[in-house]
């Protein structure tokens, strides 16, 4: 499931704000993003037992690294 999340919020990145995503296969239970190489969303813990940030938590934090 969190494969298909992944592309999902990555769409929602290329639409939305028009970035250059890049995907990368992590561990099992990873979701990270990182704008720049910088971490700005860490899934954590929570990850590993299916319980990732919305996509609408992405986009904003995307969003203020961007602006910021």
């Amino acid at each position: 499931m969190s494969g298909l999340h992944a592309v999902r919020v990555a769409a929602r990145l290329r639409r939305e704000l028009r970035a250059d995503v890049e995907m990368v296969r992590g561990h099992y239970g990873e979701f990270k993003v990182l704008v720049d190489g910088d971490t700005v969303v860490d899934g954590g813990a929570l990850a590993a037992l299916g319980v990732l940030p919305s996509g609408r938590k992405v986009l904003d934090a995307v969003r203020a690294k961007l602006s910021g």
